[in-house]
């Protein structure tokens, strides 16, 4: 695994071994951040289902003020920090090794407004949906806030009517994602 751009550009970093994790390829990487560039200097980045913290450590290489990267496995939590370390971005970084409903909570508890949430759950979990509609529910999600779900793009989330704007998935393998716009004024 690599960062594609930034400060830490070209540099590789640790994936959790085995087949407990699913890391974002660089290619879906690559298109997810053309995508939302302009949004990320200065953003409070949250990585969901993080394995090892790949969307968080890119977002904090691109100028991303801080990553909270969350994942329950104690192992990933520990890979994700050595990764930080290892690529000099440790000061922005923030890990959690806790479910996402639990981390959801302590964040809104906490009053964090993400400016931009990875979501890359297990895709036959069903967490992707659940976890995005609870951000926007306990208010994590800033205005104009973005929240990008990962998924199998045979099976794309479905979400009703809601102050978000959805996009349609796009394709990359058998990997789709989705994007949800935070609209206040919807």
């Amino acid at each position: 695994m690599r960062i594609i751009a930034g400060t830490a550009k070209g540099r590789r970093f640790d994936a959790p071994q085995g087949r407990d994790t699913r890391p974002t390829l660089d290619r879906v990487k690559e298109a997810i951040f053309g995508s939302i560039q302009f949004r990320v200097p200065g953003a409070v980045v949250l990585d969901l289902f993080s394995g090892s913290g790949n969307m968080g450590l890119e977002a904090l290489s691109r100028g991303a003020k801080q990553a909270i990267c969350v994942d329950v496995s104690p192992s990933c939590g520990a890979l994700i920090a050595a990764n930080g370390k290892k690529l000099g971005l440790a000061e922005g970084l923030t890990v959690l090794c806790q479910d996402y409903e639990r981390a959801i909570e302590q964040l809104a508890s906490q009053g964090i407004r993400a400016d931009i949430a990875f979501l890359d759950p297990p895709y036959a979990s069903g967490f992707g949906e659940k976890a995005a509609m609870t951000l926007f529910q306990k208010g994590l999600v800033a205005p104009d806030g973005i929240v990008v779900l990962e998924h199998a793009f045979a099976q794309p989330p479905v979400f009703g009517e809601g102050p978000w704007q959805v996009s349609a998935p796009r394709k990359y393998g058998v990997c789709g994602v989705t994007t949800l716009i935070w609209r206040e004024d919807r």
